[in-house]
């Protein structure tokens, strides 16, 4: 049995509870404000981190931009005043998040992984960087032998295809959580969703139907590739996959957004966050997960972390810190 599946046998971390809309968001407000400022920040990155040695092969986080997120949709249940002294001692603006996006690139003697696929060109602006990486990494998507997703959200999927509308990675298996597959394709998941987020949907329809006869499903606990074991952390999406990385005794988890800003989850993993799905669901994972990351002291590679997003957690008080590699 996998140790993460022992937190609570067939359903790691918590059982699933149905979907909850998202906090209204207005979508000019989403992408308004510091698009300017984020293309200057993008131009100083490097694309690509230094590759860590993991096992026979290596990690390496590769940025796909950044994103802009109104503080209003990420925390729609606090009060200004607990924002702002949560934000305060780390110098954070509290107007907005602005967080890095980094895809993870695995490389093995036989196979070349990203998780996730980043978010394309139709997102925000300040995104879809990807390909600028993996040139950087010396790679074209033809080189990509596996996709693996974490879940279906803008800026998870919507990169897998071209500016042509046909699949990006050519010759690569593409890996999809069931769960996410399920949700996402469902015939009543648009109707149920509210007007500012169905674009979401169907570009999540779009995407999955045109990668459909390259798509292997991610079942819990499954070793989807040699030495990566999914690891079910539902609440963000309703089959959001987090997924360890085994080499030896090393091990590293791409948390994707189960785990998504550097000081609100880890200092305040119990808030609600706008960006889950089920909120209830979701902070209940990310203590959890936080809990046994920090027990076992855990590395992981975070997919909205500071760039490159590698890092661990520590406990500080009641809660945890996030500590950079």
């Amino acid at each position: 049995m996998s140790k993460y599946q022992r937190y609570n046998p067939g359903r790691p971390f918590c059982s699933a509870a149905p979907t909850q809309a998202w906090a209204r968001m207005d979508r000019r407000s989403f992408l308004a404000g510091s698009a300017a400022m984020a293309s200057t920040l993008w131009a100083m990155r490097a694309a690509r981190a230094a590759p860590l040695t993991f096992g026979s092969g290596s990690i390496e986080s590769i940025s796909d931009g950044t994103l802009t997120l109104p503080i209003g949709f990420v925390l729609p249940g606090q009060s200004p005043e607990e924002i702002s002294d949560l934000f305060q001692p780390h110098g954070l603006a509290t107007d907005a998040l602005r967080p890095d996006c980094n895809v993870t690139l695995l490389r093995l003697p036989d196979r070349t992984v990203l998780f996730d696929a980043g978010s394309g060109a139709n997102f925000q602006p300040t995104a879809g960087k990807l390909l600028e990486g993996l040139e950087a990494a010396g790679l074209t998507p033809a080189d990509i032998t596996d996709v693996v997703f974490t879940h279906g959200h803008p800026d998870h999927l919507w990169g897998v295809l071209d500016d042509f509308g046909d699949p990006l990675f050519t010759s690569a298996r593409h890996w999809v959580p069931q769960g996410e597959w399920d949700y996402w394709r469902a015939e009543d998941t648009l109707a149920n969703t509210p007007e500012e987020r169905k674009s979401f949907v169907a570009g999540a329809q779009t995407r999955l139907d045109a990668i459909a006869d390259q798509v292997e499903m991610v079942t819990a606990g499954m070793e989807v590739l040699p030495g990566v074991e999914a690891v079910s952390t539902l609440g963000h999406t309703p089959g959001h996959m987090s997924y360890m990385l085994h080499a030896g005794s090393e091990s590293l988890l791409v948390t994707g957004d189960a785990i998504s800003n550097s000081v609100i989850s880890f200092e305040r993993p119990d808030w609600h966050s706008g960006t889950d799905q089920d909120p209830v669901l979701g902070a209940k994972t990310r203590m959890a997960l936080l809990d046994r990351i920090a027990s076992e002291r855990t590395r992981i590679l975070g997919y909205h972390l500071p760039h490159p997003g590698l890092g661990m957690a520590e406990r500080k008080g009641t809660a945890y810190r996030f500590v950079p590699a």
